[in-house]
């Protein structure tokens, strides 16, 4: 059964849950910071993705990922990067009290830090979204309850100079699949939010437990 995770009290526990590790890496410096919306798509618990743009340099365009960049210098910790920056690819403001914390940081290729920020837009439109050209190519919503179906979850593995390296989560079934560093954002969020119903087979960093 899908959870009510825009539930006052469903707020309460992952604001509780997520507590100490906001505490922890709110004001530690981070290469990046990224926000993941919670919404209400015509009525239906979702998160929010965004498909970066073809036009940007380097080996992620195209890929799907949260509405997120580099920390700037003249941010006052990540949770102004990841919601200075969602209003700057998206047009879409957040108020910094729908923040409900920070899940568990996560490594890039180059070991660089990206922090997630779990907040809650509310109900939400998508057309009434104004995503910059240069950055987002596409935004798009996936129902929690679509995540949380193991038919649409899958692993991948990934090797170098042939020799098994790790294994990450892969979604499947939506507008576009969704991998790598979004994915392992996506299990740690579905982790806090879903913990009954979402099953979790890869080996990662434990989330605080109620």
């Amino acid at each position: 059964m899908q959870p009510d995770c825009l539930s006052a009290e469903g707020e309460r526990r992952c604001r509780q849950l997520l507590a100490r590790t906001t505490a922890r890496f709110r004001a530690r410096p981070a290469a990046a910071a990224v926000l993941v919306p919670l919404c209400l798509v015509r009525g239906v618990p979702s998160l929010l993705y965004t498909l970066r743009s073809s036009r940007l340099t380097g080996r992620h365009q195209g890929d799907v990922s949260f509405p997120g960049g580099k920390c700037d210098p003249a941010d006052q910790d990540v949770v102004h990067t990841a919601l200075r920056e969602t209003q700057e690819e998206l047009g879409l403001a957040v108020a910094e009290e729908h923040v409900w914390g920070i899940l568990q940081p996560v490594h890039d290729t180059r070991k660089a830090t990206v922090v997630p920020v779990l907040a809650s837009v509310g109900p939400l439109d998508l057309q009434s979204l104004k995503p910059n050209p240069e950055e987002v190519d596409e935004v798009f919503e996936l129902p929690l309850a679509h995540l949380l179906q193991t038919q649409n979850q899958g692993y991948t593995h990934f090797c170098q100079d042939g020799h098994f390296r790790y294994t990450l989560p892969v979604f499947l079934h939506g507008p576009h699949r969704i991998w790598g560093l979004t994915a392992v954002v996506t299990d740690f969020t579905l982790q806090l939010l879903a913990p009954g119903a979402y099953q979790p087979r890869l080996i990662s960093p434990q989330l605080p437990r109620s």
